[in-house]
């Protein structure tokens, strides 16, 4: 059954910690006779995003290839859409049978709330924070802080300006863990280094992860004003930033995905690294959990020590900084060096 989990272990260890504090969760499993039946909801950007969206979708097309008979209904989310059709989305999958429901992004979980108790039969996962709590929902949650830090890192090693930046798809409480994480790896560094932030949009707007042309003229002022590395936690804004680093002739640093694989050839080259935020892995998972009934409710954390964020190598661009970046890995999984996630 755990097919995909064979396949990643050279990136990702087989098992995943359940949050001290929860328990381990109960078991949400309940007997089925049919093929799963699973309903797929995206957020903003949708499959064909480059990033977030196509993790999640990633981890699912992975199942599909491994688990006997799972069929997959994916349903698109649309940008500035009211925050009652998210509700309206999942409750129509769930009283059409579907079982269990996977909502990719924090966005989804006023819906899970709502819906969730309702069905309790029905199996939820939510793919990142908030953490919604219920005997049938599932919090597939990354340290993003963690791998974050390694892109600061990384950044503040190759900036030759000293001047690195750092643009948001919103300024939500998810997208600050990343921030956060960065600025302690750009200080680790680089004590005194100046550090651009920008935000596309405030915090419940979802529009900044797709407005690829604003978040093209934010990261080009950045370059303009003296910033030659610029990380991008934007979704499908990110390509914006990755053209405006071909344009100025400078770094970016991709996100969720590795960049340099999924983004537009023609810019693939100035993506100094990707911080790789293993979706698919914890998508997978927790399909295969449903499949042979082991499957938990409660929070399930995907770290640096359990494999869940990372970063990629793609284009042998930081090949001279891996070492020391690699300590630095190291010393986080280790607990010798602390990073706040805010």
């Amino acid at each position: 059954m755990r097919a995909f989990r064979a396949v990643m272990a050279g990136a990702v260890a087989a098992a995943v910690t359940v949050a001290a504090g929860c328990g381990g969760g109960a078991e949400t499993t309940t007997p089925r006779s049919r093929p799963l039946q699973v309903g797929l909801v995206y957020d903003i950007g949708g499959r064909g995003d480059r990033s977030y969206n196509d993790a999640a979708a990633a981890g699912v097309d992975e199942a599909k290839r491994n688990l006997t008979g799972l069929r997959v209904r994916e349903v698109e989310a649309a940008q500035g859409e009211p925050a009652g059709r998210k509700v309206e989305r999942v409750r129509a999958l769930a009283e059409a049978g579907y079982d269990p429901i996977i909502a990719v992004g924090y966005s989804y979980a006023p819906a899970l709330a709502s819906i969730a108790p309702r069905f309790p039969r029905t199996r939820f996962a939510i793919v990142d924070e908030p953490t919604v709590s219920g005997p049938n929902i599932t919090n597939l949650l990354f340290a993003s802080e963690q791998g974050s830090f390694l892109m600061g890192a990384a950044a503040a090693m190759r900036s030759r300006t000293g001047d690195v930046g750092f643009v948001g798809g919103n300024r939500s409480p998810l997208v600050r863990k990343f921030e956060v994480g960065y600025v302690q790896g750009v200080k680790h560094v680089k004590p005194r280094a100046r550090i651009r932030i920008a935000y596309l949009a405030d915090p419940h707007d979802l529009s900044g992860f797709d407005r690829p042309d604003k978040a093209c003229k934010t990261a080009r002022r950045m370059y303009r004003a003296g910033a030659d590395v610029v990380y991008q936690v934007a979704g499908a804004s990110g390509a914006g930033v990755f053209r405006a680093a071909d344009q100025a002739d400078a770094w970016a640093i991709g996100v969720d995905y590795d960049q340099a694989k999924s983004a537009d050839p023609a810019v693939r080259h100035v993506i100094l690294t990707s911080m790789i935020k293993r979706i698919d892995v914890a998508v997978y998972d927790y399909l295969a959990g449903v499949a042979d009934h082991t499957v938990t409710s409660g929070r399930i954390v995907y770290d640096l020590k359990r494999g869940g964020v990372d970063y990629s190598l793609t284009g042998g661009h930081i090949a001279d900084l891996h070492p020391r970046l690699e300590r630095l890995k190291q010393e986080i999984i280790h607990g010798r060096l602390k990073v706040s996630p805010g």
